[in-house]
């Protein structure tokens, strides 16, 4: 054997040897600290995409939906029925959810959007409240909130947030009420019910009622108190990649009777409550029925088209019996992202769990400290890990426009719209799902 053989053959066995090493070591997370992760079946660093037009081998989504063979079952004796209109699954639906979350009442509408609107909308007309009157809103949230301020005719006012937690401040709170302050809106953001004690304290001292947004938050309890029992009316929603999904949906809980009632009316276009359902005149007296024949076309108030049919109240009580279950899991996994990237918290900021408080965690928030957050949430979506900014408000430009915000005004608020944004931390994401995501955050570091 020459000597030009003999040396063509060890360099090919050392480059062998190294790429070996070098795969083995990716596959099962070696790194000169030793084993840290397990990333199974895949060499994740190779897959990696900064950039490239190739496809990414996995995705993962913000949520997800996995409709169970009860809920088909379900959804299939509402067919049969041969009734779409409001019956005895979304009664059902209803009267579980209230229980639930510890109130008395519980109205499906067709979007969380809705059972904010019919809530305010239902306390300004109760209580007699002007147009121009005043609702306080956190900075950050979804626009629904605010947006139904200004369809029920009301002033949306901003309150800046919490830094550890993103929900509204309490102590910023007073300095914003006027005369006209009627509502505050806390919003239970990503899972995890806002720091509520101080907050009904505020609202009984200058009588104010108390609206929760609960629309990301489920089964979750603030000092033993279940969310979206804590103030006047609790509203949550039920859309798609949401903790409990029906497709469209939302719900408004209240333990008040008269704002039950009227809620009812304003979903159903305003609608003299003798008569929302077709069961409404079943086996009453001639008297009583006379007295429905002669309302039941009388509208009180100017309402909405916010119904739903039997079938999302066919998959809502299917999935309320998997919901413990579902947050359970939800928790589980946000637990295990923030053990993998805890080495990571200089430079990022993880989720926070309030003392006392229980969290649901629809999402996995993440702030950077004082980096944007651009170059992050791209590379994370360029690798198939679906990112969604940590819904601004302030920053939009309709508030802008409406509001003439200021940067530096709401400083907590600028520094997550610049640098915050969540990733999905649901039921069906495998150790795999989770072990890559870690990956990919900590690789977007070290690179």
């Amino acid at each position: 054997m020459s000597k030009k053989l003999i040396i063509r053959r060890f360099y090919f066995l050392v480059s062998l040897m190294f790429n070996v090493s070098f795969v083995f070591s990716y596959r099962i997370g070696l790194t000169p600290e030793g084993l840290v992760v397990d990333y199974p079946n895949l060499d994740q660093k190779k897959q990696l995409r900064r950039g490239k037009d190739t496809k990414p081998h996995r995705k993962i989504g913000v949520g997800t939906l996995n409709i169970s063979d009860k809920a088909k079952q379900y959804v299939h004796q509402a067919l049969h029925s041969n009734r779409l209109s409001y019956g005895p699954f979304l009664k059902k639906f209803e009267k579980s959810f209230a229980k639930i979350h510890d109130a008395k009442f519980a109205l499906m509408s067709n979007s969380g959007t809705s059972s904010l609107q019919i809530a305010l909308q239902a306390l300004k007309e109760f209580h007699g409240w002007a147009d121009g009157d005043e609702v306080l809103v956190p900075t950050v949230t979804f626009v629904a909130t605010s947006n139904i301020v200004l369809h029920c005719k009301m002033k949306p006012v901003f309150v800046d947030i919490e830094k550890d937690f993103y929900e509204i401040n309490p102590k910023l709170i007073e300095a914003k009420i006027t005369p006209k302050t009627k509502v505050i809106i806390p919003v239970h953001l990503f899972g995890q019910p806002c720091d509520m004690d101080p907050i009904i304290a505020i609202a009984k001292k200058y009588n104010l009622k108390i609206i929760e947004d609960s629309c990301e938050t489920m089964l979750a309890r603030y000092k033993g108190r279940m969310v979206g029992s804590l103030g006047d009316i609790g509203c949550f929603s039920t859309y798609i990649a949401h903790l409990l999904t029906t497709g469209i949906g939302g719900l408004s809980i209240t333990s008040d009777p008269r704002y039950a009632i009227l809620m009812r009316s304003l979903l159903n276009h305003g609608r003299d409550s003798i008569y929302i359902s077709i069961d409404d005149d079943d086996g009453v007296t001639s008297e009583k029925l006379q007295e429905i024949i002669s309302k039941r076309f009388s509208f009180v108030s100017v309402g909405h088209s916010f119904r739903v049919t039997e079938l999302e109240g066919a998959l809502g009580l299917a999935q309320i019996q998997e919901l413990p279950e579902i947050v359970a899991k939800r928790r589980k996994n946000a637990a295990y992202f923030m053990q993998g990237l805890k080495e990571l918290e200089s430079k990022i900021q993880l989720p926070k769990i309030r003392e006392a408080t229980e969290h649901s965690f629809m999402m996995f928030p993440i702030v950077l400290h004082t980096e944007t957050k651009t170059k992050l949430i791209n590379f994370l979506e360029e690798n198939g890990v679906e990112t969604r900014d940590m819904l601004p408000l302030i920053n939009q430009p309709i508030y802008k426009k409406l509001f003439n915000i200021q940067e530096g005004e709401y400083p907590v608020a600028d520094w997550v719209n610049a640098n915050g944004f969540y990733i999905g931390c649901h039921q069906e994401l495998s150790k795999d799902d989770l072990d890559y995501v870690i990956f990919l955050i900590k690789s977007y570091f070290d690179n």
